[in-house]
Parts: C-alpha cells; sequence; structure tokens
C-alpha cells in the first residue's frame, strides 16, 4: 500500500506517512501525533484519549460540582434573603406573635412610619428627612469618586516615594465612625452638626471601599500600554483618562459607588454623635422606628430603607452603564 503502512497487532494502529499513530487502550483510543525532524528521524508530539463512539471520559468536577455550587449559591442566598422577605411581608401585616406574621393587608405601619398618618406618637417630616439623609449619601458618593478613583489610579499605575505609606492612608478611614467622629468634632467643633461636616465625615469612612474596589479592577488592565495607544492616536491626558480609563473601570466606579452610598445611608455612629439637629438622617429614622416602636412599624421602617437602598442600586447601576459607554447608539 503506497505511502501508508497500517498494523493492528494487539490492538495497534500506525500510519508510516508521518501523521498520527493511534492504539487501542482498554476502551479508548490513544493518539500520538508524530513529526519528522530535521535529521529525518520521527518525533513525537501531542497525546490525547478519545473514547470509542467520540464519547469523552465523565467529568465528575463539571458534572457534580457545578451541581453543588450553585445548590450552595442558592442556599446562601435563601439564608440571606428569607429575613428580609419576611420583615417586608411583617410590615403589612397587624400582629406578629409568632413565627408568621398575620392580619393581612395593612397600611397603617407604613403610614405611621412615614409620617402619613394621624395620631399620638408620630413624627412629621419623615420624607423630607429621607431625602434629606438621601441627599447627604449621595453628596458623600460623590465625593469618593472624584478623589477616590484618581487616588486609586495613580497607586495602581505609578511607583513613587512613600506609595505605601499613601495607600495605608487612603484606607485608614475604615476605622469605626465613633471614632472619627470624635477626632472629627475635636478638630472641626464649628462643624458639628452640619450639613457640610455629615457630608464630609460620609465621605471620609466610605472613601477606602471606593479606592479598593477601584484598584481592584484597575489592576486587571495594563493601564500603561492603554495610556500610549491613546496618546498615540492623538488624545490627551486628561482625554484619555477621561474617555479610556474611567470607562475601563466602570465596573468597579459603579461597586464602589453602591457600597459607599448604602453604608453611608446606614451609618449610625457618626451621625448619631455629630448630628444634633434639622431633618433625622437615615440611620436615626430607622433607630427610632425600631428602638422606640412596635415591632411591625420597625418592620415598616426597615422595608422603607430596603425599599430604598433597592432602587438606588438599580439606578446606580443603570447610570453606570449609560454613563460610561463611549460607544455611538
Amino acid at each position: 500500500m503506497t505511502g501508508e503502512d497500517r498494523r493492528t497487532d494487539r490492538g495497534e494502529d500506525r500510519r508510516a506517512d508521518g501523521g498520527e499513530d493511534r492504539r487501542t487502550d482498554g476502551g479508548e483510543t490513544v493518539v500520538t501525533e508524530r513529526t519528522d525532524r530535521a535529521d529525518g528521524s520521527a518525533g513525537t508530539g501531542r497525546t490525547s484519549r478519545e473514547r470509542r463512539g467520540g464519547l469523552h471520559r465523565f467529568d465528575v468536577s463539571s458534572a457534580v460540582g457545578r451541581r453543588a455550587v450553585t445548590l450552595v449559591l442558592a442556599a446562601t442566598l435563601a439564608f440571606l434573603m428569607l429575613p428580609i422577605l419576611v420583615t417586608v411581608i411583617a410590615s403589612f401585616g397587624t400582629t406578629w406573635a409568632g413565627v408568621v406574621p398575620r392580619g393581612y393587608v395593612n397600611f397603617d405601619n407604613w403610614r405611621t412610619v412615614l409620617g402619613l398618618a394621624e395620631g399620638v406618637g408620630v413624627r412629621q417630616g419623615v420624607i423630607q428627612g429621607l431625602a434629606y439623609s438621601a441627599g447627604l449619601a449621595t453628596a458623600g458618593m460623590l465625593i469618593n469618586i472624584v478623589v477616590g478613583v484618581p487616588i486609586a489610579y495613580s497607586l495602581v499605575r505609578y511607583d513613587f516615594f512613600a506609595k505605601d505609606w499613601i495607600n495605608t492612608l487612603a484606607i485608614l478611614p475604615i476605622v469605626p465612625g465613633v471614632i472619627l467622629a470624635i477626632a472629627f468634632l475635636r478638630m472641626y467643633p464649628e462643624q458639628g452638626g452640619s450639613t457640610f461636616g455629615l457630608i464630609i465625615g460620609y465621605a471620609l469612612l466610605k472613601s477606602p471601599f471606593m479606592v479598593l474596589t477601584v484598584q481592584s479592577s484597575l489592576q486587571s488592565m495594563n493601564l500603561q500600554q492603554i495610556e500610549e495607544s491613546a496618546r498615540s492616536l492623538g488624545a490627551s491626558w486628561p482625554r484619555t483618562f477621561l474617555t479610556v480609563i474611567v470607562p475601563n473601570a466602570k465596573d468597579g466606579i459603579v461597586a464602589g459607588s453602591i457600597i459607599t452610598w448604602t453604608l453611608a445611608a446606614a451609618e449610625f455612629n457618626f451621625t448619631y454623635i455629630v448630628h444634633s439637629a434639622g431633618p433625622r438622617p437615615f440611620s436615626l429614622f430607622l433607630f427610632e422606628n425600631i428602638t422606640r416602636s412596635p415591632v411591625l412599624q420597625g418592620a415598616a421602617a426597615v422595608s422603607v430603607y430596603f425599599l430604598i437602598v433597592t432602587a438606588v442600586i438599580v439606578l446606580l447601576q443603570r447610570v453606570g452603564k449609560a454613563g460610561f459607554t463611549t460607544v455611538e447608539r
């Protein structure tokens, strides 16, 4: 047979024209690719195994491991979300003596918490207080974006003197809010209870989360190569940073914005010490309704918080996707 010599002795099937060797091993076919060397001798290359009928060996980790991970993830989410779901459902009930609330559907708890009801103990101006607190958290988040993103970029992109110290100082405000509140009042007593003081305090407390999340996003990119490519096309450094670097780091920026906003809105220690008068911030709203009100009113207050936080998270995600794109639609 010209150019080909097949031998099937002991389950082997070999080709002499320089291509591949096949032999059977149990229920598998072992395929060895052969290459010709420069001196005319034959060499061996990659070896692979094939199941008879084209079937691959059963992959236990792929078949069982994926299901196990999915099951663990579902159980974890159910464990975390079930208390929130039960609390929201309970806020529409009339009694909650046992495990399951009863007496649906009742909106009195929501009206009382939001200051829309009439009666003794109903606090007025709750809606204005919630809007005021949302504005404080938003202002602190914007400061973190303006300051935290350049800091994270500098720490990832450049090597300079005392870089490790600056990185430490950038995440140092992660200390408990009560410590920063006392230090803040000692240093700036005239700002105690002011809107400006609360905004700066929220920004300082939550800035490490913005810096760390943006750093993680930037570390996955070759910043030097991206910058050189943009500059070679005629873009200035500010334009390169704003239209190339920032959009590529949008995942970290959006994640940092969500974390800083939600944590600032619920910051209690700093708010309790620094706040003195005016509209009640979010954390004090929750504290009053949880500790000084019936349990169902506390459930309604917590439900209001989760509703607002969910709306803000969805809004930030949509704004992040729409605001950071450089593709014309």
